[in-house]
Parts: structure tokens; sequence; C-alpha cells
């Protein structure tokens, strides 16, 4: 983190929240604005040819910076204020060295994924994976030969080490907690495989998606992960309006996935920087008052004689799979519920077809209560085998609670429920 911009009050350390409203930005770089303009431009000038071919020996990696050096603005592909103003404030939720926005958050993924695997490489992976993760990892990398073994619940370090063998690692690739079931993984345990296959020449990061708890309820990076990765439009955006994506981790791991995204050209652009930006200044209200939300919500499903099986972090005992892991790297429940209803597609349809308050729609974290079927909508290309294997069910209705007065969402639940 840079130590240009104030972090403490005569001894006082601001916390993220407080930060949100300045860090990275002084209103005098910009003729007193308060709030960062958007940069909407393609390119940046030099000031003279030497410095630009320095910027370009820095953006391209062929040489290292000196002490105190940065790389200057180059083109909206490369870097642009907005997003390495955002960037800065993102690293202070998960305490990360640095950070990097994308156009989505499978961008996210995938441009981080890509930096780290080679043909015959071996990506673990927990499961399930969210729809778009998992046709990225069994129907693209498959395409260039490089291999996946699946980390499902139950199975140990040891398990999974002796399916990938002598095979060389890659990376691990955590969903935490799983879409669409809530599912908890031991990032400890990811770090106890990824280190068995560590080398010198080989970095094996352990990278955990983190949208579902978002920067406020897990800090992956505290328990031992190397890449922090998020879809940005869910709870960082959170108003349904932008999209984007995010990954955060040590200055060396993302000077790798930097260059790779500069290639590929999967960066975020200015204007949802800028709006990005905007809902930081929000992020801990919203998702306080929509996992307070959720808790309510939750109890009055777990007792609806309509709903079989409900999957809610905040409803987790001490005897339950998953209570042990949530414990120890979850510092909140959220506000993501799954629930099987007593029945199958058409009364889930009808259910999903009653709501008046909700939305019927995919994406999640947005002010606004998101309703959706994952068997035929986000995990629709999931191989048929794997969603019985793992629950996605017709019956499941994966619920995202925005922030809305809880007893209205209830209301309007309870009147779909009895629909069914």
């Amino acid at each position: 983190m840079s130590d240009q911009y104030r972090t403490e009050i005569a001894g006082h350390e601001l916390s993220p929240e407080s930060l949100m409203m300045g860090y990275g930005y002084k209103p005098e770089w910009s003729e007193g604005a308060l709030k960062s303009p958007i940069f909407e431009t393609s390119t940046f000038t030099f000031t003279s040819a030497a410095e630009g071919k320095r910027f370009f020996e820095l953006a391209y990696g062929l040489d290292d910076p000196d002490e105190g050096e940065s790389m200057g603005l180059i083109y909206s592909r490369i870097n642009n204020p907005d997003l390495e103003i955002l960037e800065q404030r993102l690293t202070l939720w998960d305490g990360a060295e640095q950070g990097l926005v994308f156009a989505s958050g499978m961008a996210a993924i995938t441009t981080t994924i890509l930096t780290f695997v080679s043909p015959r490489s071996v990506l673990v992976h927990t499961a399930p994976l969210y729809g778009g993760t998992d046709h990225f990892v069994h129907h693209v990398l498959s395409r260039f030969q490089v291999e996946s073994v699946e980390w499902h619940d139950g199975m140990t370090p040891d398990d999974v080490a002796a399916e990938v063998g002598d095979r060389p690692l890659a990376g691990v690739l955590l969903e935490s907690p799983a879409n669409p079931t809530n599912c908890l993984f031991s990032i400890a345990a990811a770090r106890e495989l990824a280190d068995r296959y560590r080398t010198p020449d080989n970095a094996v990061p352990v990278m955990v998606d983190n949208t579902f708890l978002g920067p406020l309820f897990q800090h992956p990076l505290k328990h031992g992960a190397d890449v922090v990765l998020y879809s940005a439009t869910k709870y960082i955006g959170g108003h349904s309006d932008l999209i984007a994506g995010a990954a955060l981790g040590s200055d060396t791991l993302m000077a790798r996935v930097a260059e790779t995204r500069t290639i590929l050209g999967t960066m975020a652009t200015p204007h949802t920087g800028w709006l990005m930006m905007r809902s930081l200044e929000t992020l801990a209200l919203r998702m306080t008052r929509q996992m307070e939300n959720a808790q309510k919500v939750a109890r009055y499903l777990a007792t609806h004689p309509k709903v079989d099986k409900i999957a809610y972090l905040g409803l987790l005992k001490p005897r339950d799979d998953g209570y042990d892991v949530y414990t120890a790297q979850c510092e909140g429940p959220g506000a993501m519920i799954s629930i099987w209803i007593d029945g199958g597609e058409s009364e889930a349809f009808r259910f999903l077809d009653s709501l008046q308050l909700a939305h019927l729609a995919v994406s999640l974290g947005s002010t606004e209560t998101l309703v959706q079927h994952p068997a035929s909508m986000t995990h629709a290309g999931v191989d048929p085998g794997d969603k019985d294997r793992f629950d996605v069910t017709d019956a499941l209705i994966r619920i995202s609670i925005g922030v809305e007065n809880p007893d209205d969402i209830i209301a309007d639940l309870s009147n779909a429920l009895d629909k069914i």
C-alpha cells in the first residue's frame, strides 16, 4: 500500500469503510474536485521519448523498477487513473499488496488462471463451481491440454494429492462458499496441498473466488490464499448497473497477472472503475443490511413446510458439515440463501413466477432481492451428472437478499411458496 495517503489519525488506524471516501486520490490533482473525474481517454501523452521508453520497459517487464519508481500512464488497456485508484482501495478490504480490475468476473477468473497454467499441468478445483467457471475449466482449458482434478466435499488434501499424483500442479481454485449450494471449503487445507507441490519455479497459487461473501465477510489472504477473486458485478458493484471483476494478492503474483491482462485486454473501462469507486463507499452499509435481512429471511424459510432443505451459513450448527470451516475462516454469513422446495421444476417455476417484490433474474449481491433457478439458468451448461452429484436439482432455488424491508421480502416469498 502507498504511504502517500493518510491511513491513520494520531495513531488511530482508519478502517476501510472510512478510507473508501478518498484513499488513492487527492482533490488537488483535479482542480479540487472532491470525487475523481472519469478519465475517458484511450491514451496518455509522454513528456519525452525517453519517458515513453521507460514506461514500456516497466509495462512489459523488460526491467525492474528502481526503488520508489512506478510505471506512468500509457494506454487505458494497460493503466488508467480511475482503475488505479479503485485497485488501491480494493486492496484495503482484503489486506492485499496489489489489486487488478477486469471487464467481468469471468475475465478476472480466466485471466488469472491462464497466467499460471500450462499444457499438461493440473488445476485442482472445488466442486460445484459457478456455471461459467465450470465451462472454462472443463471445455476451454481442456482444449489446451490443461487437466483438472475435482476437490469435492469430504476429500482431504491426501485424497486430492493422490488424484494429482506426480503431474505438475499449476494451482488450486476454491469457490467457497460454492455457487449455488453454499458448500464451504477449507483454505488452510488448500494451502497444505499447494505447498506440497510448490517449487522455486512453480508458485502453485491458491486462488479463492470470494464472490458470495464479498470483501466484508471473508478475507482469504489471511487464511493462506495467494489470490482473491471477485465478480465485482455483485456486492462490490452492488447496483445491477455494471459488469466487472477483480483479483488481489501479492505484488509478485499480481505483476504476472497484470502482464496477462495487458495482452488479453481484459481490464475494466474507466467509467466502470468510477462506478465501482462510488459503490465502495456504501459497501459496508449495503452488505451489513443484506446480511441482517438474510438472517431473518433464512429463519423464516427454515421452518416453512414447503421448504425441504435450506443452505445458509448463518444457520450452521456445531455438528453440521462446514461449521468448523465457517468458524475458522468466515466473519459473517452473508446474504446468499439456497432452498430446495417440495417438488421439482414445475413447482419451482410456479414459485418464481409468483414473486412480486423480488426479481426473477440471475446475478447476486445487488440492492434488490434476486431469485433464480440454477439448474436451468446459471448452471444450465453443467454436466447433468455433476448437477445430480452436487444437489443442483430442479428443486433448488438460489436467493440473493437485498436491502428491502425484510418483512416485505418474507411476505413476497411466503405468497410465492403458497402458490406451489
